[in-house]
């Protein structure tokens, strides 16, 4: 005789005694069991694991501070202001998060001084003016200077005077270009967007040279492109601005007045690319340029056979707004940020010394260096 029903013979084995036929199922008491006994042995491991991580953490000492040790006070003198410049000295900590950077140029802190900021053109033609007194245990002289070579004259008299360099090129001890490309934080989601621009070419200048490369490039492509020229002895810019005057114009001639390694300038940074216009360059090699900026961002001079042929092709992109708007697609991805003279320098100046207090070196070759 069958003592539990088919639905019960499912629920318990067969050997369960008929007492318990009006209890809980066997199975199902022990599965419940065993899952309270699971979740109770794996609360109590976490439990212990949160205590031994907290009797593991360190305990700072009472006079430990938790924030960020704040870096060495510098003081940097600037024994001549550049081109007898007359704008304030900067807040470094205020303008560019610069903290601990006192800037002078009172000559009595010489003493104390951590560092020497020397421009080369005052140097050159003052160099009387030199300190007279012993120079200070560990105190940097630094050279610094952003003409080029063709432009830095006496430069083999340095040699051994100096311990840090500041200048546009690259290998500087203390290196800023006259401008540099920033990524977007958000990147490539700007659509690419060309005014309307009423002109073809414009060229700035106010340093006019018979004998220079730019000027008698220049003269050669004449014949074949128009090129509207503002400056001191041409036209006169739009309400002094450069950068409101080049903006109504597609392209721009930035021509630098030599050609030396690393050595552009406003011209690109300031007068084009902040202008809108797409610049036409003239100085280092293609390749030279590619280490600042995108191949698609500039044209170079070089690129074409001559004058005339490079006059073709911008009236080629002038007919062509497509290929035009190729030249102005790195917009989606960079912004411009073009130095601030000389704030800007006397900062990053401040900042190196911060930084090199405790290196000791002398430049024995600097005019080597810099002419390379």
């Amino acid at each position: 005789m069958e003592l539990f029903s088919e639905r019960e013979k499912r629920k318990c084995p067969k050997r369960a005694k008929p007492r318990f036929s009006r209890q809980k199922p066997c199975g199902a008491v022990v599965e419940a069991q065993s899952n309270a006994l699971a979740f109770a042995l794996m609360l109590s491991c976490l439990i212990i694991l949160f205590v031994l991580s907290l009797l593991s953490l360190p305990i700072p000492a009472p006079d430990t501070p938790t924030q960020r040790p704040e870096m060495k006070n510098s003081t940097l003198l600037i024994w001549w202001l550049p081109f007898g410049s007359g704008l304030p000295l900067p807040d470094c900590e205020l303008n560019y998060s610069a903290r601990g950077c006192t800037v002078t140029s009172d000559r009595r802190a010489y003493a104390h001084a951590d560092a020497v900021i020397m421009h080369h053109r005052e140097l050159i033609i003052n160099w009387e003016e030199l300190p007279e007194k012993p120079r200070p245990p560990a105190q940097k002289w630094i050279w610094m200077n952003f003409e080029s070579p063709s432009h830095s004259g006496f430069l083999h008299r340095l040699d051994g005077m100096f311990n840090l360099t500041m200048s546009y090129r690259v290998g500087s001890d203390i290196f800023l270009p006259y401008g540099y490309l920033q990524r977007r934080r958000f990147h490539g989601n700007r659509p690419v967007r060309v005014e309307r621009h009423r002109g073809l070419v414009a060229w700035v200048i106010s340093n006019w040279s018979e004998e220079q490369e730019r000027v008698q490039f220049y003269y050669r492509l004449q014949p074949y492109l128009h090129v509207d020229i503002y400056g001191r002895d041409f036209r006169p810019l739009l309400n002094d601005s450069v950068v409101e005057t080049v903006s109504r114009y597609k392209f721009y001639l930035a021509f630098e007045n030599s050609c030396h390694t690393d050595y552009i300038t406003e011209k690109l940074w300031r007068n084009a690319l902040v202008s809108g216009a797409v610049p036409v360059v003239l100085g280092p090699p293609r390749v030279n340029y590619e280490r600042f900026l995108p191949a698609d961002a500039f044209i170079h001079a070089e690129d074409f056979k001559g004058p005339r042929a490079l006059a073709a092709y911008l009236k080629h992109l002038d007919r062509n707004p497509a290929l035009y708007r190729r030249y102005q697609r790195w917009r989606r991805d960079y912004d411009v940020h073009v130095t601030s003279f000389w704030a800007e320098h006397f900062c990053a100046a401040c900042q190196a010394v911060q930084a090199s207090l405790h290196v000791n070196k002398t430049i024995r070759h600097l005019a080597l260096w810099f002419e390379s």
